[in-house]
């Protein structure tokens, strides 16, 4: 992954609620547990929602980041 620290990228700009959740869940399963998923997005509801997911999940929500209008998350894949 050229010494990047996450294993999978999910680009969900221009998706709205509830797509990129949804999107980042379907990512997620198919990882295996311990590797992250680097999400793009620009749903201004998305650091919330993301954040919500994680913690009803126990995905680990690593950083959370706003950029140039684009939201920039890292979730680990919870263990088991």
């Amino acid at each position: 992954m050229n010494g990047s620290a996450f294993d999978a990228e999910l680009d969900v700009r221009k998706l709205a609620c509830p797509l990129p959740i949804l999107r980042a869940k379907k990512a997620l399963s198919a990882m295996s547990s311990g590797q992250v998923l680097r999400i793009v997005a620009t749903d201004p509801g998305a650091p919330k929602d993301f954040a919500d997911f994680c913690r009803k999940t126990d995905n680990e929500l690593l950083s959370s980041t706003e950029q140039d209008g684009e939201y920039i998350f890292l979730i680990r894949r919870r263990a088991g």
